[in-house]
């Protein structure tokens, strides 16, 4: 018993010094939202990740995981990896993208669709890095450059399925910040919306001052057309179409 309790002790530890070091901000319903000026992060480039993985529950994790502790104990304390995509798994592909409006009014929409990558050093500020449509572990990445914060009136950063097939429910997805100073901030798509095609996420924008990331976490039937709708955009849209890989 001596063994296990210290094994078990130094693998809390481990954890412990590990959720320190990784002082991450998440942003939920009761803390909806945080000030990237008062932390001293609002220059230089903010990069925006999508991160996701099938639901253990959905692909029959719950069951082998239970089964080979029986075989190898110590893999109680390993963390449970589950494969993003499978052949044995629905085909889910989970885009990011951003809506943006300018101070002089441009506004428009920056997302692997259509191949809107949009620039980092010119307008919009705001560049997607590129399509994951398998759900590697590095996900999908869009930079703000907040040098130019001045010149950005508001963004909306949004999650939506290509395929249309509703899936938000099958997946588990995390959309993280990580601001030029101070810590990361997470934000989980974790309500279950089954017949959902897209989610707003979060909004970034100036108030008074001060720039602010607020959660927003809203999903809808719709695509792009019905998150602009519901944020007042005013684009126009049209049936837009991936290059194949």
């Amino acid at each position: 018993m001596a063994f296990w309790d210290s094994l078990r002790r130094n693998r809390a530890e481990q954890f412990a010094s590990g959720n320190a070091a990784a002082n991450a901000i998440e942003l939920t319903k009761r803390n909806p939202s945080v000030s990237l000026t008062k932390q001293g992060a609002a220059t230089g480039n903010l990069r925006v990740n999508l991160s996701w993985r099938m639901r253990t529950s959905d692909i029959g994790g719950k069951t082998r995981r239970s089964g080979s502790l029986l075989r190898r104990p110590l893999k109680f304390f390993q963390p449970e990896l589950v494969q993003a995509h499978t052949q044995g798994v629905v085909n889910v592909d989970l885009d990011l993208g951003c809506l943006y409006e300018l101070v002089d009014g441009t506004k428009g929409v920056v997302q692997p669709l259509g191949s809107f990558f949009g620039s980092l050093n010119a307008p919009p500020y705001v560049q997607l890095s590129g399509d994951d449509r398998f759900g590697a572990p590095s996900g999908e990445t869009i930079y703000v450059n907040l040098d130019h914060r001045e010149a950005i009136k508001r963004l909306l950063v949004f999650v939506y399925i290509y395929d249309q097939t509703p899936a938000f429910d099958r997946t588990h997805a995390v959309v993280t910040l990580f601001p030029s100073n101070g810590p990361r901030i997470e934000i989980e798509l974790d309500e279950r919306a089954p017949q959902a095609r897209s989610c707003a996420v979060l909004t970034i924008e100036d108030v008074k001052g001060d720039l602010v990331v607020r959660r927003e976490v809203k999903f809808v039937y719709g695509f792009q057309a019905e998150l602009d709708r519901l944020y007042g955009w005013g684009l126009q849209w049209g049936r837009g179409y991936k290059t194949k890989a």
